[in-house]
C-alpha cells in the first residue's frame, strides 16, 4: 500500500482533518507559508496589546491580569515568560495535574512558581481519574483522554471562580500541525474550540457517567462552565501563536536561561527530540496509538515542524523517522501495567483493537505480525 504524502514535509494523507492543495501540499505547510509570507505580524503584535491593555489592572488595583494554563512543559514556561516579562503583567497560573508525573516534569512545574508567579496545582480525584483512563483507553484507544479534557476545562473553571476573564494559551496546535480550514485563523479558545479540536475523539464527559459507578458529581472538574458564568465573566482565551510567530525551538531556548530543563539522557520515547512530553511517565503509549491508528506519531510530527521552519530537510527528515517512527513503547506500556493494573496480553489486545488492518500485515488468522522487538510490520512506507 502507498500512502499519499505532502509534497513538502512528511504528513501522510491519513492525518486526521489534513487537506492537501493541488499541488500536493499539506494544510499545515500551506499554514506555514501563510505565517512566513502573508501575515502582518507587526500589525498583530499591535492588536495583541491592544486587547490585553483592557485587562491589565491599575497599579493600585490587586488581582490578577490574566490566568495562564501550564503543565511545566516548555510552551507553557514560554507563556508564563511572555506575559510576566514582556507584557509586564501578574498571571495566575493553573496546572492540572498530569496521569503519571515524571520526576523531571515535577522540577518544571516547580520551576514555574520560581520565575515569581503564584500557581494552582490541581490534584484530581485519583479514583475517578484512573477509571477515565483505563475506559478512555478502552473505549477510544487514548489513556490521556481525561487529561485532554482536564487541562482544558479545570483552568476555564478557577478563571470563573476567581473572575478572571482573559486566559493566554500557546501555540494553535491546528495551525501548527494542519486541520480543518475553520480552525486555521482561529484566535480565541472556546468550548466550541474544545469540542471540535481539542482531542476528545467524539467522547464527551457525560459519556463517563456510569463507568465504575461515577456520577456527575464526582466528575464535576470535568464539566466545562455554563454560558451564562462565561459571559457574567466575560471568559476569552487567546493563542499567542495568534499574535505572534510561534516557534518552539527558538522559545525554548529562551526558557531554559529561565529554569526549564530537557531531558538530558536521551530523547522522549517515540521520537528524536528531548524538549517535549517530559512531564508524562505513559505518553509514549498515546503517541504509539496515534501511529498505530493512522501511520504516524511523534516523531512525524516533530520532523514536520523543523522542515516547515528548515532545521530539517525533507530527506533528513525521512531519515528520522525510518529510525524513530513506530517503535513499540516498552516504558510506556511498563508504566501503565503498574498504573493500571492491566496485564501487558490485556493492553496489547486492546492496541490490536485499534490498530490500522489497511496499514499493518496481518497473518492468516487475523493476528497482526511484529518483528523480533515487538514492532508491528508495516504494509506502508515512509516516502
Amino acid at each position: 500500500m502507498e500512502l499519499r504524502y505532502c509534497n513538502t514535509c512528511l504528513f501522510p494523507e491519513t492525518k486526521p482533518d489534513l487537506f492537501f492543495n493541488e499541488e500536493g501540499v499539506c494544510s499545515a505547510c500551506q499554514g506555514a507559508k501563510n505565517k512566513n509570507d502573508n501575515i502582518d505580524w507587526v500589525q498583530r503584535e499591535k492588536d495583541f496589546y491592544t486587547i490585553i491593555d483592557k485587562y491589565k489592572k491599575k497599579e493600585n488595583e490587586i488581582g490578577y491580569d490574566c490566568l495562564i494554563p501550564v503543565s511545566g512543559g516548555k510552551d507553557s514556561t514560554y507563556q508564563v515568560y511572555f506575559m510576566k516579562e514582556i507584557c509586564k503583567m501578574n498571571p495566575l497560573c493553573v496546572c492540572f495535574e498530569t496521569t503519571n508525573l515524571t520526576e523531571l516534569g515535577r522540577q518544571n512545574i516547580d520551576n514555574i512558581s520560581k520565575m515569581g508567579v503564584d500557581v494552582i496545582y490541581f490534584k484530581k480525584n485519583y479514583n475517578a481519574y484512573k477509571s477515565m483512563v483505563i475506559e478512555g483507553f478502552k473505549r477510544v484507544g487514548d489513556e490521556m483522554w481525561p487529561n485532554h479534557l482536564g487541562i482544558f476545562t479545570i483552568p476555564i473553571n478557577i478563571a470563573v471562580k476567581f473572575n478572571i476573564p482573559l486566559i493566554i494559551w500557546g501555540e494553535n496546535p491546528q495551525l501548527e500541525y494542519g486541520g480543518p480550514v475553520e480552525s486555521l485563523e482561529n484566535n480565541i479558545l472556546n468550548r466550541r474550540w474544545m469540542e471540535e479540536f481539542g482531542g476528545l475523539l467524539g467522547n464527551r464527559i457525560q459519556d463517563m457517567v456510569g463507568v465504575d459507578g461515577l456520577t456527575e458529581k464526582d466528575l464535576s472538574p470535568y464539566f466545562y462552565p455554563s454560558d451564562e458564568d462565561i459571559e457574567r465573566v466575560g471568559v476569552v482565551g487567546l493563542f499567542l501563536g495568534h499574535y505572534f510567530f510561534w516557534d518552539a525551538r527558538k522559545q525554548l531556548e529562551i526558557v531554559k536561561q529561565h529554569g526549564f530543563s530537557v531531558k538530558e539522557d536521551g530523547p522522549v520515547e517515540g521520537t528524536y527530540t528531548n524538549y517535549e512530553n517530559l512531564d508524562e511517565k505513559m505518553h509514549g503509549l498515546h503517541d504509539y496509538l496515534k501511529y498505530i491508528k493512522y501511520g504516524f506519531g511523534r516523531a512525524t510530527d516533530h520532523a514536520c515542524i523543523d522542515i516547515r521552519n528548515n532545521r530539517l530537510t525533507r530527506d533528513e527528515g525521512l531519515k528520522l523517522l525510518q529510525k524513530y517512527e513506530g517503535r513499540y513503547p516498552n516504558e510506556s506500556v511498563n508504566a501503565f501495567i503498574k498504573y493500571s493494573g492491566m496485564t501487558k496480553e490485556e493492553i496489547d489486545q486492546i492496541l490490536d483493537s485499534f490498530t490500522n488492518s489497511m496499514l499493518f500485515q496481518q497473518a492468516e488468522d487475523g493476528s497482526f505480525l511484529k518483528d523480533e522487538e515487538g514492532n508491528l510490520v508495516r504494509i506502508f512506507g515512509f516516502r
